[in-house]
């Protein structure tokens, strides 16, 4: 059971190795099943979510896949939802693949170059590299401010 951010939400996890033999797919290990109830200002729901991992039942038991899931909205929330609210990503108008990555590519470079220089906060990182376009190059070229 989690609280916090104004919901209350519990997770049950359940794991099979039987499974596996019925899937195509030579690394699977276990089958999970996540059922995950949460409250928010009162309102109930239910969510469930199926999951296949190569990791095996001694390589991860029950309280490390829930873990490990969610871990995984960590990324979503650290890099795509940054990557989509302060650079816009989804408003931008580029569609073809090759274009597309290279944008995504520079976007993530430029992610990876604000935190090492400490921004946790990515718009005060912005806004200080705006204001200070020297710092800006010598990043690009050195790979440091000072």
């Amino acid at each position: 059971m989690e609280k916090g951010h104004g919901r209350l939400e519990e997770r049950w996890l359940e794991t099979s190795e039987r499974l596996k033999g019925y899937l195509d797919w030579p690394a699977v290990q276990q089958v999970c099943r996540i059922r995950r109830r949460r409250v928010v200002r009162g309102e109930e729901s239910w969510h469930t979510l199926y999951a296949i991992t190569s990791l095996s039942r001694q390589q991860a038991d029950a309280e490390r896949l829930l873990a490990l899931c969610r871990g995984h909205w960590g990324i979503e929330n650290r890099l795509h939802c940054v990557r989509d609210t302060t650079l816009a990503e989804d408003a931008c108008r580029v569609r073809t693949a090759p274009v597309a990555h290279t944008l995504a590519a520079l976007r993530n470079t430029a992610l990876t170059l604000l935190r090492r220089q400490g921004f946790s906060n990515i718009v005060q990182g912005l806004e200080h590299f705006a204001e200070h376009r020297s710092h800006t190059i010598r990043l690009i070229r050195y790979g440091r401010t000072k």
